[in-house]
């Protein structure tokens, strides 16, 4: 793989550098590994009830996404991400088991679709999360996004907008140099 993206599909800020690494990986040619990153298990415990129903879909959708991924089912993760995503981020509507249930079908993912339910999955769940927060936290969120032959990976890109192309290709050339220092720590700037 040339690039490893761990996500939560409840976050839209996700959903954004999502869109912006399926660009890229378009434009170059590039081979994505789509992991688990769980918001859940990050705020495990500070999560209000106002969130339960996201956070439980997430979850769900989380196992599939482990359970494809654990077959070598990459592209099945990215198309299953690509249906979570029009249906929530994209019409303005918060993650939910109804949204899953919709995307699992319009991917033609109905076979896998007993992985939603089968708590077995929560241990790769957590291990992907694991690896994830441990290659670029403390302090971090979803999405974290790594490359081979680098010891640790970064939180983001955080992207106020999907960029066109020529914008995309910017980024990413810019921050593989970044992500090859092990000295580079962090890049940031305040939200509008």
């Amino acid at each position: 793989m040339d690039a490893t993206f761990f996500f939560d599909p409840a976050c839209p800020w996700t959903w954004r550098a999502s869109r912006w690494l399926v660009a890229v990986a378009e434009a170059r040619g590039l081979r994505v590994e789509w992991r688990a990153f769980s918001l859940g298990i990050l705020n495990e415990g500070r999560t209000t009830p106002e969130y339960a129903e996201l956070m439980a879909a997430s979850g769900r959708a989380l196992r599939l996404v482990e359970a494809l991924r654990a077959e070598g089912r990459h592209h099945d993760v990215a198309r299953f991400y690509t249906e979570l995503g029009v249906r929530s981020h994209d019409a303005g509507n918060p993650l939910s088991d109804k949204i899953v249930a919709a995307a699992v079908t319009a991917a033609g993912l109905e076979p896998a679709a007993p992985a939603l339910d089968d708590e077995h999955w929560d241990r790769a769940v957590h291990e992907s999360h694991a690896l994830a927060y441990a290659s670029a936290g403390p302090d971090i969120g979803s999405p974290v996004l790594m490359v081979p032959g680098t010891r640790r990976g970064i939180h983001g890109p955080i992207l106020t907008e999907v960029p066109g192309v020529d914008d995309a290709l910017t980024i990413w050339d810019s921050l593989l140099p970044l992500l090859r220092l092990e000295t580079f720590h962090e890049v940031k700037r305040g939200r509008h």
